[in-house]
């Protein structure tokens, strides 16, 4: 049995299919079958998407390249159920979760008798820079 739309001949139903085949598929964007579907602009007084994902979010202590390689490398091997710890917890998880020496190193150097809550809180202790989010 096939279903149609008894509202629509069947040209206009194949056209309506096409239209938002891209939606009904789950692309990742929206459908731009044709110009009439994309999407429109921001108006004269509202502001741009550029602006909004470029501008404001971190202050202008912002991690390098390095830094926040080296600071992921160091999360990586970081169980997060682990925190709060101690160093010496931190340096066991990173060794069962087969971390290299380069993190291991660091962790090392973690001053003992604190309790760290998580890798933000591990990154200060090394002395890297800490994002200040608003």
């Amino acid at each position: 049995m096939e279903r149609g739309s008894d509202k629509h001949s069947p040209r206009v139903d194949e056209e309506l299919d096409h239209e938002t085949r891209s939606l009904r598929q789950g692309a990742p964007v929206e459908s731009r079958v044709e110009e009439h579907r994309e999407q429109e602009g921001p108006g004269e007084d509202q502001p741009t998407p550029d602006a909004r994902l470029t501008g404001g979010r971190a202050t202008a202590a912002s991690l390098d390249l390095d830094d926040a390689e080296t600071r992921a490398d160091i999360a990586r091997f970081l169980t997060p159920s682990t925190f709060p710890a101690d160093r010496d917890a931190l340096l066991a998880d990173a060794q069962d979760n087969q971390a290299p020496a380069e993190v291991l190193d660091r962790l090392q150097a973690l001053p003992t008798g604190r309790a760290y809550e998580n890798v933000q809180d591990v990154w200060a202790a090394l002395g890297g820079t800490v994002e200040h989010r608003f």
